[in-house]
């Protein structure tokens, strides 16, 4: 926002200079980001938060001057001479929404002469950055710099039934704004019509039948205000924004409507000529009122840690525009917020504009009072475990935006409701999704990561995910993510040829599941997933139950992040693995008797997995079975087609003695035999 000093020091002297203010001002809060000479002028650049909609004006501004100097304020001043007509007799205007418009003011100017304007309205136009249209336009654009009242200007002639009707669009109507683009309008949309037409999106921009040009001689003038969820919701849904859009969307003053129109009037007569038809139309169905607010001594010391005296808050606030009521007891006052102050509504915004106008240099730097012990949130020593384990197997910890784009996250959330969870208002157009899984933002992570040259990248995330509920707010849970790409070890020379591979990622989940003390992971593989390699993906299961997938990025989907190299990733429901119950823990002494270990070969089908072996193997329940662990995996020509041989370490031992020959052969032979009834095994 741009403010022009000399046009500043029309309302309020301050009695410093252009930089001196603009220190003062930064320390009550209102960041003053640069002060440019400007010919005989000087430009403050104000970088406003956007709850302070009643500073992006000239008069905002010097109302906050004059309480930080302590110089009187001036009001601009502007009544139009009346005319011999009154405006109600030439028009009328008809509000169909009072929810989404308020307050609508009209006056008249009749014989008006539409040309270039003075020099020195243009000049302090461009000073701010508005290049000059006409006198007419100028004016409605100099008012809302001056006061932050945005205004329109109709040619009254071009209005059919000269009347206004401020109503929501109708389904299949159109409208040509301003800068002649034909625009489809929606019923939710707000717009300001004549007797048979839209003539302008309501608070955001007029439409280019009624404007103002060089044969305009009579001007109907619109000051009005508009809810501001309804002027950000069309604006963004047209992809607009205008500098009425900009403050209507923030909140204006609506008691400032008629005023700006009073003095927008009056300066159209004077520059333009033409005559103001006596009285205003002033549609205001229901007066927005404001309640008191509580302000309490000790509150105030409570937040700030600072002492102040009730007469002193009543004359900071009084100076602000507040209405302060009766003292309540010793230690309490009652404000009424002004109207263009609609961002104070508590009691703390009270206490905040007290603190800043009496110095927040004044706060004291001090540690918050502690009345107990801490405590984790529930989950958090799962949580901090499953990092441990994580980043001691070289993983970082990646942190991502809630916010997402529906189509990539559709590739890996189908099912999920991808797409379904649209923001009202997004920060950003092209994030407008609440996510639903955390893939698309690791596999980005892992993109950037490619993009600076790093081709070894080892990434996990933990975080929210959303899906859709009938009815009802979307339905939280909690997912871990993992990605894995790159050279198994980088800085081993000697085995730099290795690649991180799906046993890799697969042991980096195991970890996941020792470190929260749960039961062994069961892995089924999957042959069609739509966002995995097929043949080289798997379902993760805990207890019988589903809580994850991992596998090979399908080629499909690693085209679309232009990836040259495999790249391996997992996810699983967090929640239900912080949820689950921990497998018991139990102590078992070092074995005091040797061990024995049997070697078995087998040629299988290509079919049959490690994981239903050994699940087999377990069953039979030999208590002398001490381990079984796979240390080779073969396929070649020399095999059968449709076979592969697997290699099984045996480990026997029993804890009370040494076991004899026999028994020892007694269950190998146990196994082999189930091993050839149960799946077709052949000794090799």
């Amino acid at each position: 926002m741009k403010i022009s000093y000399q046009w500043l020091k029309e309302f309020v002297d301050p009695g410093l200079s252009p930089r001196e203010l603009a220190a003062r001002l930064t320390m009550t809060g209102l960041a003053v980001d640069a002060v440019t000479p400007e010919g005989d002028d000087f430009i403050l650049e104000f970088d406003l938060t956007s709850n302070r909609p009643d500073c992006l004006s000239h008069l905002g501004i010097a109302r906050e001057a004059a309480v930080v100097t302590g110089r009187p304020l001036r009001l601009p001043e502007g009544q139009p001479a009346p005319g011999a007509r009154r405006t109600e007799e030439e028009t009328s205007v008809e509000i169909l929404d009072s929810r989404l418009c308020p307050r609508y003011t009209a006056r008249v100017i009749r014989g008006v002469k539409v040309g270039p304007s003075p020099a020195w309205l243009a000049a302090r136009l461009a000073a701010l950055g508005q290049r000059s249209v006409n006198n007419v336009a100028d004016i409605t654009n100099y008012i809302l710099l001056e006061q932050g009242q945005p205004l329109h200007a109709f040619d009254f002639n071009r209005l059919r039934g000269r009347r206004i009707v401020v109503r929501t669009a109708q389904p299949g109507e159109r409208l040509e704004t301003l800068d002649g683009v034909m625009r489809e309008l929606t019923p939710e949309m707000l717009i300001i019509a004549d007797a048979d037409r839209p003539v302008a999106l309501a608070g955001i921009m007029g439409g280019a039948d009624s404007e103002i040009s060089g044969a305009t001689s009579d001007v109907l003038l619109e000051s009005a205000y508009f809810d501001p969820v309804s002027i950000r919701q069309t604006a963004r849904a047209l992809g607009m924004s205008t500098e009425a859009s900009y403050r209507f969307e923030r909140g204006a003053d609506c008691e400032a409507a008629a005023r700006a129109c009073d003095r927008a009037a009056a300066m159209i007569a004077e520059i333009a000529g033409g005559e103001v038809l006596a009285g205003i139309v002033d549609v205001y169905p229901g007066r927005l009122a404001r309640g008191p607010i509580l302000f309490r001594r000790a509150r105030y010391r409570d937040l700030t840690g600072l002492e102040v005296e009730l007469g002193e808050a009543a004359r900071i606030l009084g100076a602000l525009g507040f209405a302060v009521e009766a003292e309540v007891g010793a230690e309490a006052l009652r404000a009424v917020a002004p109207s263009w102050r609609v961002d104070v509504g508590i009691e703390e915004d009270l206490i905040e504009e007290v603190a800043r106008i009496s110095g927040y240099d004044q706060l004291r730097m001090t540690l918050p009072g502690g009345a107990g012990a801490g405590a984790y949130l529930v989950g958090e020593g799962g949580r901090r475990a499953a990092r441990r384990a994580l980043t001691g197997m070289g993983y970082h910890e990646a942190i991502n935006f809630s916010f997402v784009n529906a189509e990539t996250d559709a590739i890996f959330g189908a099912g999920r409701g991808a797409g379904e969870l649209t923001l009202s208002n997004p920060i950003d157009e092209t994030q407008a999704q609440l996510r639903t899984t955390l893939l698309g933002g690791v596999l980005d992570a892992v993109a950037r990561n490619f993009n600076h040259g790093t081709r070894g990248v080892r990434l996990f995330e933990m975080g929210k995910c959303f899906s859709p509920a009938d009815g009802g707010c979307p339905v939280e849970s909690e997912l871990l993510a993992l990605a894995a790409t790159g050279a198994r070890n980088e800085t081993d020379w000697q085995r730099a040829a290795e690649r991180v591979d799906f046993y890799d990622l697969k042991g980096a989940v195991e970890a996941v599941g020792e470190a929260l003390g749960l039961l062994r992971f069961e892995f089924e593989p999957i042959e069609t997933a739509s966002y995995l390699h097929p043949g080289r993906a798997a379902v993760i299961s805990l207890g019988g139950k589903e809580v994850g997938r991992l596998g090979q990025l399908h080629p499909r989907v690693a085209a679309t992040y232009k990836f040259k190299q495999p790249v391996l990733i997992a996810e699983l429901d967090f929640g239900d693995l912080l949820a689950a119950d921990p497998a018991e823990a139990r102590y078992s002494p070092l074995a005091k008797f040797p061990t024995v270990v049997r070697d078995l070969s087998l040629l299988v089908d290509e079919a049959v997995t490690y994981a239903a072996i050994e699940r087999a193997v377990a069953a039979l329940g030999i208590p002398e079975l001490a381990s079984v662990r796979l240390f080779d995996l073969y396929v070649g020509r020399e095999l059968p087609a449709g076979k592969h041989s697997v290699a099984l370490s045996l480990r026997y031992r029993a804890a009370d003695r040494t076991l004899t020959e026999a028994e020892i052969s007694a269950a190998h032979e146990r196994v082999t035999a189930m091993l050839g009834r149960e799946f077709g095994a052949q000794l090799r």
